[in-house]
């Protein structure tokens, strides 16, 4: 465990410290003075915009060489203080508790939405390939990946929302209000995920060890769950990990088309209105999560593989 736990840490804290120096170099290098555009967004845009944004320059110390800003910065990370927001003045750990959250929310009903529809269809098309079963399912993966999630929010509003009247358009608070956007994201991941899954499924249906199991006599139901699903979930699982990351970041349109309160919608105003300690705070605790996420794989491909736990 000491092996597996060591290098996680490490790469937590390089991931970290190079998210945060690249968001601290790419905020200032931006055109435009950022004083005046926070001082715009506390203040609103009026004759003595110049005065107050001097004002702001002053109190945040940016005219300060970006070096000792920068290390200034480090010193705060190392006593995990992400700071306050340059706009609304709350600690930035109390906006992410919020916004993030929200997003988290969103992201893992979306996830656990794919996973009943695409590896469902997967298993029963990769058991049995060129079927009715996998016809449809490439069908309907084509069909749906295709689709870009505005579109495909919007068709499902129309549907059930206007004329069926069962979900409300948009909102957010309760299941039925996340069941919308959570659905537009799902299904997209469901079109991957099922072909994934399919074409693990019929690769571990060819497998020598397969066919054993059917030639010992046992159940069909029981081939397909001892030897079956354990072998072809090695790649799903990666594949599902890396979609977790990529949801909480790819949330924006979605979040934007329901009005959902999430952290891509907070990070596009966060970097309009040079809210740096947002934008740094947001990108730590995206990059971090990658690196979580990436250890609980892992960790379950060392359960699923045996091969990989003797290798180790």
């Amino acid at each position: 465990m000491r092996n597996f736990l060591l290098p996680r840490l490490v790469q937590a804290v390089l991931v970290a410290v190079v998210v945060g120096a690249l968001c601290f170099v790419l905020m200032r290098v931006l055109p435009g003075d950022a004083a005046m555009r926070i001082a715009a967004g506390r203040y609103g845009p009026d004759a003595r915009i110049a005065e107050a944004a001097e004002k702001v320059r002053l109190e945040l110390g940016l005219d300060r060489p970006m070096a000792a800003q920068f290390l200034e910065w480090l010193g705060d990370l190392l006593r995990l203080d992400l700071g306050h927001s340059l706009v609304t003045g709350s600690p930035v750990v109390h906006e992410l508790q919020v916004q993030l959250g929200a997003s988290v929310w969103l992201a893992a009903s979306a996830l656990a939405l794919s996973v009943l529809i695409g590896p469902v269809v997967g298993v029963f098309a990769g058991l049995k390939p060129g079927s009715a079963i996998d016809r449809l399912g490439l069908a309907g993966a084509v069909i749906f990946r295709a689709i870009p999630p505005f579109v495909l929010g919007l068709v499902l509003m129309l549907i059930f929302s206007k004329q069926l009247g069962w979900l409300p358009p948009a909102g957010f608070g309760s299941p039925r209000e996340i069941l919308l956007p959570a659905l537009t994201l799902a299904l997209g991941l469901a079109a991957m995920s099922s072909r994934i899954t399919r074409n693990s499924v019929a690769a571990v249906v060819k497998a020598p060890y397969f066919a054993f199991a059917r030639y010992k006599g046992l159940q069909e139901s029981v081939v397909v769950r001892r030897h079956g699903l354990r072998n072809a979930a090695i790649p799903i699982v990666s594949y599902i990990g890396l979609q977790a990351v990529y949801l909480v970041e790819g949330v924006v349109v979605v979040e934007s088309l329901f009005a959902y309160p999430g952290i891509g919608h907070a990070l596009v105003h966060a970097v309009v209105e040079r809210d740096i300690p947002m934008v740094q705070g947001t990108a730590l605790v995206m990059g971090l999560m990658f690196v979580v996420i990436a250890a609980i794989v892992d960790l379950l491909t060392h359960w699923l593989d045996p091969r990989v736990r003797r290798t180790a």
